[in-house]
C-alpha cells in the first residue's frame, strides 16, 4: 500500500558492512535515520551495535540534518524496548527515555516481525552499504570512517527522486521547517552500570577489564561507557578513565593505579604486570640508579614516591622537574615534588586600575607602623 510520509518524521535502524580499519577487515554497525518525505538520509559507522552507539547515531543524525524530527520509527531492538506488553505496548529502557526526553521526540515501534512497516529506511541501510562501501573501503580510524559517510550523505542529497523536480536538498527544507529543534545543552552517549572492582583493581565493563587505583579495590564503582572512553566513578568521583576497547577479553591497565600499593611493597616493582608496557622517559631509569646507588633497597621505595607524583602532574611536568633535579643533584622525592610544585606556581599579576575608574577616587591611608618599628628596634 503506498503510504503517505509527513515532513518531519524519520526511520532509523542499524545495518552491518565489512570495512577496514586500520589494516584490519571487521563488521561494523552502520545506524541509518532516514526521512522518508524528502528521502534524506544519514549514516553513520560504529565498531558494534548497542546503546551508546543507538545514541551516537541519532545524535549525529540530528547534527546532520539540523533538527530533531517529531517522530521516529524503530523495530523492536532490545536497547529501546526492554519488553513487550500485549500488542502496542512497550517498556522502554531507561537510555532510550533519556534520549527521547532530552531531544522531545517521540517514537513508533514496528509490530513483532513486521520490519516492512519501516521499509524506507531498510531499502537505504542496503542502497548505503553498496554504493558507499564497495569495494571494501580502508580508513585509519572509525573517526575517519565517518567523516567519509558525511560526505557521502551530503553529496546524495543532490539527487532528484524519481517522478519529482526538486532535489533531496530542496525537499529536506520543508522536513527542517517541520522539525524539533536542537537543544542548547549536548547529549552524551553512553552507558552507565555498577560494577564492584575485584582483588586486582580492576572492574569489567562490556566484556573487557579497566583498572582504578588500588583503594577502590572491592569497592561498588559506577561505569560510564562513552563511544571513545570509559569513565569510572565512586559518588561524585571520577576515579579512573580510560581510552574505550571495543575488543574482547581485554585488560587496560594505568600503572599510577597501582604506586600506592608498590610502595609498601616494592620488592614486586620489578615484576608488576601493570607496568610492563611503561615506557618513561631516559631520565627516569638514571634517577632510579642513583636513588638505589645511595639509599640501597630504600632507593626503590623513593623512586615509587617520585612517581607517585604523576598522580597530581602530568608525565611531561615531571620529567621537566626529574631532569632539573638531577642536573643540581638533589634527587629525593621531596626534591622533586618542591620543584615540580615551584614550576606550577603561577605568577600573581599587578592590580591595575585600568577598566575600573569608580576605583580611582578611592583613598587607602597608609598603615601605622609605629608597633612593628617598636618590636624591631628601628625607631617610629
Amino acid at each position: 500500500m503506498p503510504l503517505s510520509q509527513p515532513a518531519g518524521e524519520a526511520q532509523f535502524d542499524f545495518g552491518e558492512a565489512t570495512v577496514e580499519i586500520g589494516g584490519v577487515r571487521v563488521k561494523a554497525a552502520l545506524a541509518v535515520m532516514t526521512l522518508p518525505y524528502s528521502d534524506a538520509f544519514f549514516v553513520s559507522a560504529y565498531p558494534r551495535e548497542c546503546t551508546e552507539t543507538f545514541q551516537a547515531g541519532h545524535v549525529a543524525a540530528f547534527g546532520f540534518f539540523g533538527g530533531v524530527p517529531t517522530k521516529t520509527a524503530y523495530d523492536n531492538t532490545r536497547i529501546a524496548v526492554s519488553r513487550i506488553v500485549g500488542g502496542n505496548e512497550r517498556t522502554l529502557t531507561r537510555e532510550f527515555l533519556r534520549l527521547e526526553s532530552h531531544f522531545l521526540f517521540t517514537h513508533r515501534f514496528c509490530r513483532v516481525a513486521r520490519g516492512n512497516e519501516k521499509g524506507h529506511v531498510e531499502n537505504l541501510v542496503g542502497y548505503s552499504r553498496r554504493n558507499f562501501l564497495v569495494p571494501v573501503p580502508s580508513f585509519g580510524s572509525f573517526t575517519e570512517l565517518n567523516a567519509h559517510l558525511q560526505e557521502r550523505c551530503l553529496a546524495d542529497l543532490q539527487r532528484r527522486l524519481r517522478g519529482n523536480g526538486q532535489t533531496k536538498a530542496e525537499l529536506l527544507e520543508a522536513d527542517r521547517a517541520a522539525m524539533l529543534a536542537l537543544p542548547a545543552n549536548t547529549f552524551e552517549p553512553r552507558r552507565v552500570e555498577q560494577r564492584r572492582a575485584n582483588s586486582l583493581s580492576l572492574v569489567r565493563f562490556d566484556r573487557n577489564d579497566y583498572s582504578v587505583p588500588t583503594a577502590y579495590a572491592h569497592h561498588e564503582l559506577t561505569v560510564s561507557g562513552g563511544i571513545e572512553q570509559i569513565e569510572i566513578s565512586s559518588g561524585t568521583e571520577l576515579v579512573a578513565a580510560h581510552p574505550r576497547d571495543w575488543g574482547a577479553e581485554q585488560t587496560a591497565y594505568d600503572p599510577r593505579h597501582y604506586l600506592a600499593l608498590l610502595e609498601r611493597k616494592p620488592g614486586a616493582f620489578d615484576f608488576a604486570r601493570p607496568l610492563e608496557q611503561w615506557d618513561l622517559p631516559v631520565c627516569f631509569g638514571l634517577l632510579r640508579r642513583r636513588l638505589e646507588a645511595d639509599l640501597d633497597s630504600m632507593g626503590t621505595r623513593e623512586f615509587i614516591k617520585v612517581l607517585r607524583l604523576m598522580e597530581h602532574a602530568t608525565l611531561h611536568q615531571l620529567t621537566g622537574a626529574v631532569e632539573a633535579a638531577l642536573t643540581i643533584g638533589a634527587t629525593s622525592a621531596d626534591a622533586v615534588a618542591l620543584i615540580l610544585f615551584h614550576r606550577s606556581e603561577r605568577p600573581v599579576g599587578l592590580f591595575s586600575l585600568d577598566g575600573h575608574p569608580h576605583l580611582k577616587s578611592v583613598q587607602v591611608d597608609p598603615p601605622d607602623l609605629y608597633a612593628y618599628a617598636a618590636l624591631t628596634g628601628t625607631g617610629a
